[in-house]
């Protein structure tokens, strides 16, 4: 049998920072989505120990300045993609400056220098990972996660899905629905 999950990538992050925290027994403070204000000294042992412990589940300790805004803009980027049903109307480069405190030249520039991608591009591919997850948890239409996604058009949602993906969103519906079909007649065997 087949699942399909569906989670709020926020809530499960902070579960398995905490859980991974009080494993070792430190005293600490969740500050943000992404910030953890260890309240003790720690060991350079114990912090292996630490560093081990979050790598197995893909969260890395950042170390260098540079780095962290890198990773603030993608959690601002994640949270306002993810964070309501339907994507707020915002203009990004207000919304990021004033979540981060930075001007958005400084910004973007700094985020381009880093990871070799635009700012823009992180947005698209944010936004087609949200897009696939409904297809697959919610069984919506094309036109609603254009809207949900707050697409000028059907068709503009269209080209940026299957630049990022190789396939349209409704080639990729279609895909899903033959393996969900499938998944079926196999369980009726």
């Amino acid at each position: 049998m087949k699942l399909y999950v569906k989670f709020n990538v926020t809530a499960t992050c902070k579960k398995v920072l905490q859980e991974q925290l009080d494993k070792f027994q430190l005293k600490y403070d969740l500050l943000g989505f992404n910030e953890v204000e260890i309240n003790e000294d720690i060991s350079p042992a114990g912090m292996k120990k630490i560093v081990d412990g979050f790598s197995q589940y893909g969260i890395e300790i950042i170390d260098r300045p540079k780095n962290l805004l890198i990773q603030k803009i993608k959690d601002a980027i994640t949270e306002l993609v993810y964070m309501e049903d339907r994507l707020p109307v915002v203009k990004i480069s207000t919304y990021l400056s004033e979540k981060l405190g930075y001007g958005y030249g400084y910004i973007s520039n700094l985020f381009s220098e880093v990871t070799f991608t635009s700012i823009e591009n992180y947005i698209i591919l944010q936004k087609t990972e949200r897009a696939k997850q409904l297809i697959i948890t919610n069984g919506l239409t094309i036109t609603e996660i254009a809207w949900k996604l707050n697409y000028s058009s059907v068709a503009h949602f269209s080209n940026q899905f299957k630049s990022a993906t190789g396939l349209t969103p409704t080639a990729f519906q279609r895909i899903i629905n033959k393996r969900r079909e499938a998944l079926i007649n196999v369980e009726i065997d």
